[in-house]
């Protein structure tokens, strides 16, 4: 989608910042001064994680009362596939959840800012993506606090939500430890489409749309040629089932 990202219109502003002069009259001998312009604004701070009273703290589904689903995706894998995806989401009129991976973040640390002015939720997949649950509690605190760190510096929050790494819930230790990082709440989901196994775009689109119904989350991978293959049948077929595909944040909103 040919949009100006907020990153885009600051590496304008920076390109072209001291180079106005206010130019006297050449006859009079007048010294031309620069005008020196403020610097461009930075963004504000991503959204954080919000309590949500009532609710468990293992979140698999959202409201079964409303049509909407939120399509989650751990983030982590090629980047311009993600950047694909992320263009697909968005021509169909999706706003997704991302939870990110912090090693992929430092290998690709714009993408956080891409999945942000596009819209989307971005939360915590653990520092490296390995089995959180079967760690240590000194092992596994530093998984999440160290996504948790990688978010902060580059979007100003720990991110929206977290998720645990090679598992659909969370252990009582990572819940307790991810309470203490700043998450009140562990996305989990109820529909899980094995993009993973990259069983081929049909096979995705099939497994998702045979399962989703209101307040569903989905799981979804980047990463894989197979989902954004999918996207657009899927968006396509919830669009007509009358399923708003939002961010996990509206969907519990």
């Amino acid at each position: 989608m040919g949009r100006v990202t907020t990153t885009d219109r600051r590496a304008v502003l920076r390109a072209t910042a001291g180079l106005a002069f206010t130019t006297g009259c050449a006859a009079s001998g007048a010294v031309a001064h620069p005008v020196h312009s403020s610097a461009p604004a930075q963004p504000p701070p991503a959204p954080g994680p919000r309590h949500l009273p009532g609710l468990p703290t293992q979140l698999t589904h959202g409201p079964r009362t409303h049509p909407r689903v939120a399509l989650t995706f751990h983030g982590n894998g090629d980047p311009a596939t993600a950047r694909a995806l992320l263009r697909e989401a968005e021509q169909g009129g999706a706003r997704i959840t991302v939870l990110a991976v912090g090693t992929w973040l430092d290998e690709h640390p714009e993408i956080a800012r891409r999945i942000l002015d596009g819209g989307h939720d971005l939360g915590n997949h653990t520092l490296h993506h390995l089995g959180v649950n079967d760690m240590s509690e000194a092992e596994a605190r530093a998984e999440i606090e160290g996504c948790a760190q990688r978010l902060r510096r580059l979007t100003g929050s720990i991110g929206s939500w977290f998720r645990p790494s090679r598992a659909a819930r969370a252990s009582p230790l990572v819940e307790r430890l991810a309470r203490r990082a700043g998450y009140p709440n562990v996305l989990s989901y109820d529909v899980d489409s094995l993009d993973f196994t990259s069983p081929g775009a049909p096979a995705v689109s099939r497994k998702v749309l045979g399962e989703i119904r209101n307040g569903s989350v989905v799981s979804l991978h980047f990463g894989y040629a197979d989902t954004v293959a999918a996207l657009p049948a899927v968006l396509e077929e919830l669009d007509r089932r009358g399923l708003a595909a939002v961010t996990t944040t509206e969907l519990f909103s």
